[in-house]
């Protein structure tokens, strides 16, 4: 387990940094994600339409671009700088994004979210209200 306690800050930093590029990875392709999962809640989906003029398909894949897309990262919601975590507006309502760090297993936290060799991210997408 990654003691962050004991890094001094650039090494905290580089760490943070070898983290966000991995969470990014993940970003750039959630209709197929490598190493990861990708999570739509109960009240994403019930905002997901399915009609003759917007099948289901274009609201997920609506949904999922704009997650991908994402690049308003502030101190606010990217205090560790791993690029973990996002806010955004979707059909009128507060949405976020958020990816945690499992063992392969999906029993526990990763050891180590820095090596993908031994994580399994999982991003999550949700609205403010399920939060």
């Amino acid at each position: 387990m990654t003691n962050f306690a004991a890094m001094p800050p650039e090494q905290r930093a580089e760490y943070a940094e070898r983290v966000a590029v991995l969470n990014d990875a993940l970003r750039a392709d959630l209709s197929n994600p490598q190493r990861g999962r990708v999570v739509l809640t109960d009240g994403i989906r019930a905002m997901i339409e399915d009609t003759d003029l917007s099948p289901f398909w274009f609201d997920t894949a609506n949904v999922l671009r704009i997650v991908t897309d994402f690049a308003d990262f502030t101190e606010d919601n990217n205090p560790h700088g791993e690029r973990d975590f996002g806010a955004f507006e979707w059909k009128e309502t507060r949405c976020f994004w958020k990816i945690d760090y499992y063992d392969n297993a999906l029993e526990g936290g990763s050891p180590d979210p820095a090596d993908n060799d031994v994580t399994m991210r999982i991003i999550t997408i949700l609205r403010a209200d399920e939060y």
